[in-house]
């Protein structure tokens, strides 16, 4: 499947320069390996989504990559099938036809993945209607600023960024520069001094 252009995550790379606070995740982990699942759920966390191409499984490629296995299946018994989706800008964006990626995405790893007129960092009121709690009780996790990140923190939820990637193989070409732009901006925004925004469940936990 051929990914048309995203207008709405250049659009996203922009509005960082403006409001640059709002590129940084609350929390970075080499892969969903060191995600703390069920300190999470105990912090009052009810649904978490994720994105797919070097966040769950390589550049599509509609399955887990096997490393990665284990704690998927440790993120579905902790959160429920249920309230975990995936939210991507291939699989269930208007770029695929009838939705065919998306259903052989759910057969392949279980949980929904999110039909969304917008593209990432665009959409955010579209997860949050599917899984029907208040957006600080998602957690969104994914390998991208401008999209990803941007999306979760737009929205209010839990900003998780991947920092060790799948591969670069069959990467969209324009995902793999940006992805390196974004990681020089965070790079210089966390030696100014820049912070995350707060968030009120992890505050309260920390309090």
């Amino acid at each position: 499947m051929v990914q048309s252009i995203n207008f709405a995550g250049l659009r996203g790379v922009f509005s960082l320069l403006r409001r640059p606070s709002m590129a940084m995740p609350h929390l970075v982990v080499d892969d969903i390996n060191s995600i703390p699942f069920s300190s999470l759920k105990q912090a009052g966390f009810k649904a978490i989504a994720f994105d797919k191409d070097n966040t769950l499984a390589a550049p599509y490629v509609n399955q887990i990559h096997p490393p990665l296995q284990d704690s998927w299946s440790d993120c579905l018994y902790t959160f429920g099938s249920v309230n975990v989706a995936i939210v991507s800008n291939s699989a269930g964006s208007s770029d695929d036809k009838d939705y065919v990626e998306a259903s052989k995405v759910e057969q392949a790893f279980g949980v929904r993945v999110l039909r969304h007129a917008e593209k990432k960092p665009a959409g955010g009121q579209e997860l949050v209607a599917h899984f029907r709690c208040q957006p600080h009780e998602i957690i969104f996790v994914g390998d991208r600023i401008s999209t990803d990140i941007l999306y979760a923190t737009r929205m209010g939820a839990y900003a998780i960024l991947i920092n060790r990637i799948v591969t670069e193989k069959n990467d969209n070409w324009m995902a793999k520069h940006i992805r390196k732009l974004e990681r020089l901006l965070l790079n210089t925004l966390e030696k100014g001094g820049y912070k995350p925004n707060p968030h009120i469940l992890v505050e309260q936990q920390n309090g």
